[in-house]
């Protein structure tokens, strides 16, 4: 009775003791649990109540009467407007606790595990300017100037700002000259309701190891008046900043995108200028990366996520690989000079095209991509191929986790170890407690901050019906044995089931 005397419009003073999934601080009133946007765990506050539920409800934050010792002062002006960034409020320490929390109990209490035992997560330098791709929506404001920034949280309104303390310094300065050209020349912003007006969204794309620059304008048609005026304006521009001489415009480009949907890129790309792509590196490996090919947003973490994916792979040098959801191919060819043979899956034509050009820019033979949804392409390819083993399958999937047939084909396929890169706790857990069903186990777990001051959080975790343990002791037996690769190759089998018995 008395969560019910809980209304809408109330006003109270109490207290933050936790954090939800989306990094909104909880507190109880009464025994009621309200969800207060901007509030971190210690914080005294007077709240407004603003949508209730049976069991909770929402608050606004009206006044902070007490700050908590973990509070932090965003460095943005509109942080608390954007949706970019839910977390800049809180100090970095207890983001990265935070996040480690999150994993571990998503896997405790979605996947069904106990007492998970999770590795250091692997923290960034700083959590500030680290993205190398950016999406600016474009529009107008509610006083009818042209807007560009970014949307407020759960809504398509735009923040306008000339700046971004998570973006590269350098997409910044190239989404203020684009901003300038189209006051210049009055080009139309897109109207999402009226499905009118032209300039959708300023894609941008900077290769921190390269400073290879694209531009790509997603537009509502087929063309754009002063096309040319464009092109000038971007590559004679003084992109400057600290690293000024670094950065330099490889290609600009149009997206055409006249569909009536919240999907940001159209599949046809027009080359105004340069090259259609931009090259980087990870870890000495060279990537193409095109507009419509996924590529980790932050490459400094990027390889230290890849890096962890590798050693909980335990590649030997006679393995079969399988990397689904591969993308670009980067963890393919991480993977690759470890491995005897590695196959990526892609449904986007365009990154298959990417990571075989990347595979051939590299010099690496020993992978194959296939184009199509890994849920289809392996099923098929298992029957057509029964004979053939796979020793490691590498997943990494978007946010909705790997379709149930897919982990059905993985575990008829019978790979000795998982690997599973995730992007959300939940579908990793929920993912995990399957496949821990078919009698793999959860055998090492390490969290790494891609996205500082976001509740984003990437997550490798290792799978294996041999042990990690076990696999160490077949390694040793072998090596003790000192038997040639060829003997190894040949007996690896035969020993596993030895130290098994043992």
């Amino acid at each position: 009775m008395e969560k019910m005397s809980i209304q809408k419009n109330d006003e109270y003073i109490m207290d933050i003791t936790d954090i939800g999934t989306d990094g909104a601080g909880i507190g109880r009133i009464m025994g009621y649990a309200l969800f207060v946007k901007d509030t971190v765990p210690g914080d005294r506050i007077r709240v407004k109540v603003v949508k209730t539920k049976k069991n909770y409800g929402y608050g606004r934050l009206l006044e902070i009467i007490e700050p908590s010792f973990d509070r932090a002062e965003p460095k943005c002006p509109v942080a608390r407007q954007c949706g970019g960034c839910q977390l800049q409020h809180l100090s970095y320490e207890k983001q990265l606790a935070y996040k480690q929390e999150k994993v571990k109990n998503c896997l405790e209490r979605i996947g069904g595990l106990q007492d998970v035992r999770m590795e250091p997560i692997l923290r960034m330098d700083s959590p500030y300017h680290y993205r190398n791709k950016a999406q600016f929506p474009v529009g107008r404001g509610k006083d009818g100037k042209l807007a560009i920034g970014f949307y407020a949280g759960r809504t398509h309104s735009i923040i306008n700002t000339e700046s971004c303390c998570i973006q590269a310094e350098v997409n910044e300065t190239v989404m203020n000259l684009v901003r300038r050209f189209l006051e210049k020349y009055q080009i139309e912003p897109y109207d999402e309701e009226t499905h009118t007006g032209l300039v959708r969204h300023i894609l941008t794309r900077a290769g921190f190891a390269t400073g290879e620059l694209m531009v790509c304008l997603v537009i509502n048609g087929n063309r754009m008046e002063h096309e040319k005026e464009l092109v000038q304006t971007l590559v004679e521009a003084d992109l400057g900043g600290e690293k000024k001489g670094f950065w330099n415009i490889a290609g600009i480009c149009l997206n055409i995108n006249k569909e009536k949907t919240n999907v940001i890129l159209g599949k046809k790309i027009r080359i105004l200028w340069g090259k259609g792509y931009i090259t980087d590196k990870i870890g000495g490996i060279s990537y193409r990366i095109s507009p419509l090919s996924f590529y980790q947003v932050n490459p400094v973490q990027t390889e230290k996520l890849y890096q962890t994916a590798l050693v909980f792979a335990g590649l030997t040098g006679r393995e079969t690989v399988w990397d689904l959801y591969c993308g670009t191919g980067t963890i393919s060819l991480f993977l690759a000079g470890k491995a005897k043979k590695v196959y990526g899956v892609e449904i986007v034509p365009d990154a298959v095209e990417d990571a075989r050009e990347n595979a051939r820019a590299n010099q690496i033979e020993n992978v194959e991509f296939y184009c199509g949804a890994a849920e289809t392409v392996l099923p098929e390819w298992y029957r057509e191929h029964p004979e053939e083993t796979v020793d490691v399958a590498v997943v990494d999937p978007p946010r909705k986790g790997c379709e149930e047939s897919l982990l059905r084909t993985i575990v008829e396929m019978k790979p000795e170890r998982v690997v599973y890169v995730s992007c959300d706790p939940a579908t990793l857990a929920r993912d995990v407690k399957i496949l821990g069903e078919e009698g793999y186990k959860l055998e090492r777990v390490r969290a790494c901050d891609m996205f500082g001051n976001s509740v984003h959080v990437e997550t490798v975790c290792l799978l294996s019906k041999l042990n990690v343990k076990q696999h160490i002791e077949v390694e040793l037996t072998m090596d003790e044995m000192d038997l040639t690769a060829a003997e190894k190759k040949a007996s690896y089998e035969e020993i596993k089931e030895y130290v098994l018995e043992k």
